[in-house]
């Protein structure tokens, strides 16, 4: 594996292994408190809606961000719920509409390809993953889409961008971990956009 991307996986996965427990510590106190009678104010729908959120986010985060070993298969049911949960019902959704068990690796190339498309989504759209044999296509909808030149255009050669923020460290990713993936189960990183959609397949 390379290096850095060895590296930066095995700080995300120690981060999410380290708040998913505190994070759940809180969701099952919530629970405690509703056995007593309904929690129906305003501030513990709050409370309980930013548990959820912060829940979904970090098992996304774990798969997009931590290690991938080869051999690691997951289950489209618990993907999907992953996906989708990430974003839930808010300005953006997404759709997993990828059949059948996948190689964890996998899974993380379309997590992190799903980052870089929402980054081109900021008035909020659709996400759609979907896999037609060994194919993958990632693709967004929105009302506004904004492809930033720097980031997308290295990308569409399948070289990671330089000069990257926080915010944009998938773009940086996605080219390492695809290139952990065998080339006769992938094929070659294709970038698209229009004022309507962007997709990226491989």
């Amino acid at each position: 594996m390379n290096s850095t991307l060895s590296i930066a996986s095995l700080v995300g996965s120690r981060i999410c292994h380290d708040l998913i427990s505190p994070v759940g510590a809180i969701n099952n106190g919530i629970e405690l408190l509703s056995m007593g009678g309904p929690l129906d104010s305003p501030e513990m729908a709050l409370i309980n809606d930013s548990v959820a959120n912060a829940s979904a986010r970090i098992k996304f985060f774990r798969v997009a961000f931590g290690v991938a070993s080869p051999e690691q298969v997951l289950g489209a049911p618990e993907v999907r719920g992953v996906a989708e949960g990430q974003y839930g019902e808010g300005r953006l959704s997404a759709r997993w509409l990828a059949e059948g068990d996948v190689a964890r690796a996998h899974v993380q190339a379309a997590f992190l390809s799903m980052l870089c498309v929402e980054a081109a989504l900021p008035l909020g759209g659709e996400i759609t993953v979907e896999r037609q044999n060994s194919r993958w296509t990632i693709s967004g909808t929105g009302r506004r889409i904004s492809c930033d030149p720097a980031l997308w255009e290295p990308l569409s050669d399948g070289r990671a961008p330089r000069d990257l923020t926080p915010a944009q460290v998938q773009f940086g990713l996605l080219p390492m971990a695809l290139a952990e993936i065998p080339p006769s189960s992938r094929g070659q990183i294709a970038v698209s956009h229009s004022d309507a959609q962007v997709s990226i397949s491989y």
